[in-house]
């Protein structure tokens, strides 16, 4: 009999999750949330899809020169072409090139797809499987299956469907993922189909999952009821249409509900769940299961009476199991476990109860309440902590800054100048200098100012630049917030600013940029 296998934990955000409406990364966005996921103890990381654009090409020339703690970097693609012989397929030679030590290709299960959409043989369409899956495993790589459409094929071809995931399992794949591409099938027949596939290959198989039945997270659930020994899917749910299976919601359901130990430790899940939705540029769902905002909020009166004498009468977990808290509307102490945490992880001497704590927690709901968001904005954290403990030390007096933008009514020619008059010490700087828009042409003069002082500045670049309207409803008015995100070619790090001008909001996180950065090295 074979050993059973240990379950995995499958994330598809940066390929996946990209396809949704809205949701887009910079390659330095890709490798900060593989880096999160990485540290938070997921087992494989899908990068994306190296033949499909130079974004996720680049993403995996970057991730090959990274050392990973935990997961295994998986490239994504398809099977060979039609009538063609797969060491000619430019799109499978892509996947080695990659230097992933995972690859998951994706075929087609159901007829109607092969032979109307691909136009093959359906004999064809077993050996594009077979061939593919075989020369992977060839070239020494651990080969995941995607069944596309398998529930939809099942239901019509039971047997060729089952053919298709043989041919793949035969060819030596190391596990076949069952796909419920639709998102359109049951808890139930997930369940029936998976545990047929399961006796059908004689081994265990992974589940993909997409909601546009609302049933993303229950069809998986339903799936490992069955024997699927790996869940894939994407944080927050992102995903093509309605989305993909949330794996936000889905780890705690598998680990506290289901009793599956996944050697991960659920109390960093509210913040992995907010740190990718800043990078990705998008609100967090308040209502979220077991990470929103209101996951734990208590506002009915007999609720609040009930929950303050025995939590578990209105909760059905301890908030604190998965990095969140219970909130009783009324007085407003979200945040508190998490700023605790997230200070402790940066080796910073808050404890609580003490003043300096009591400090830093005013600080930080009184920033929220401005619009501060601070999950990916980990340096202009520490500079708060730092700044309530004593051990923060500006890097210069600022005076004045300005910003002009100059354009021909032509249209033939623009220019953006800034200036800026800083202290240091007793020695005042005024510098001017132009740039491609205001942050850039700011970022120069203050770079001018400082370089004299402190020279290692010119190591720190400014990798990515998000703005967020916070209040739009305010039109022209609306506050801005300004995530930037650094590196020195070593590490990167996130500052952030807000303000009514997007250019103060801007110059607010340039700043911190810059001072963390010079900061850590005099530390």
């Amino acid at each position: 009999m074979n050993p059973k296998p240990a379950f995995t934990l499958y994330d598809t955000t940066l390929r996946d999750g990209t396809q949704g409406t809205g949701i887009s990364f910079s390659v330095l966005d890709k490798i900060r949330v593989a880096e999160k996921l990485d540290a938070f103890g997921v087992h494989y990381i899908e990068g994306g899809w190296p033949g499909s654009n130079p974004k996720d090409a680049a993403f995996f020339t970057e991730a090959a020169r990274r050392t990973w703690k935990h997961a295994k970097i998986t490239a994504f693609g398809m099977t060979r072409r039609g009538k063609m012989r797969v060491e000619e397929d430019p799109q499978v030679k892509m996947l080695l090139d990659a230097q992933t030590p995972v690859v998951t290709i994706v075929g087609k299960t159901w007829p109607l797809h092969v032979i109307e959409v691909f136009q093959v043989s359906l004999e064809e369409n077993l050996a594009m499987i077979a061939d593919t899956v075989a020369y992977l495993k060839a070239h020494g790589r651990e080969v995941l299956y995607d069944a596309e459409h398998f529930f939809d094929s099942y239901r019509e071809d039971p047997a060729y469907s089952l053919a298709t995931i043989k041919a793949a399992k035969e060819a030596g794949a190391d596990l076949i993922v069952l796909c419920d591409t639709n998102g359109g099938s049951l808890p139930e027949f997930v369940s029936e189909v998976t545990r047929a596939a399961i006796a059908a290959l004689g081994g265990a198989v992974g589940i993909h999952t997409h909601n546009d039945s609302g049933l993303g997270v229950a069809n998986a659930l339903a799936a490992v009821r069955a024997g699927a020994c790996q869940v894939q899917g994407t944080i927050n749910g992102y995903g093509e249409r309605v989305g993909n299976c949330d794996l936000v919601t889905v780890m705690p359901n598998l680990q506290l509900k289901m009793g599956l130990e996944l050697g991960i430790d659920l109390t960093g899940l509210r913040e992995l769940s907010a740190f990718v939705d800043e990078l990705a540029n998008v609100p967090h769902n308040i209502r979220a299961p077991y990470v929103g905002q209101a996951a734990f909020t208590h506002k009915g009166g007999l609720h609040v009476h009930a929950v303050q004498k025995l939590a578990r009468t209105y909760e059905h977990v301890d908030p604190a199991l998965v990095g969140n808290e219970r909130v009783i509307s009324i007085s407003d102490m979200s945040g508190q476990s998490n700023v605790l945490a997230r200070a402790e992880a940066l080796g910073l001497g808050l404890s609580k109860g003490s003043p300096e704590v009591h400090a830093v927690l005013a600080e930080v709901k009184r920033l929220e309440s401005l619009g501060y968001e601070f999950e990916a904005a980990e340096a202009s954290f520490e500079l708060l902590v730092r700044q309530f403990l004593g051990k923060r030390k500006p890097l210069f007096t600022l005076h004045e800054y300005h910003c002009s933008y100059r354009h021909s009514g032509k249209g033939d020619w623009n220019k953006c100048e800034a200036t800026v008059r800083i202290s240091i010490g007793e020695q005042q700087e005024y510098t001017v200098e132009e740039g491609d828009g205001p942050v850039n042409a700011l970022d120069a003069a203050l770079r001018k100012a400082l370089r004299a002082f402190y020279p290692d500045i010119d190591k720190v670049q400014l990798a990515d630049y998000k703005v967020r309207i916070i209040n739009g409803q305010e039109g022209t008015a609306a506050r801005t917030r300004v995530l930037i995100t650094s590196t020195d070619g070593h590490s990167t790090w996130g500052t952030v600013g807000v303000s009514d001008n997007i250019i103060e909001a801007s110059w607010l996180a340039l700043v911190e940029g810059l001072e963390y950065r010079i900061a850590r090295e005099s530390a």
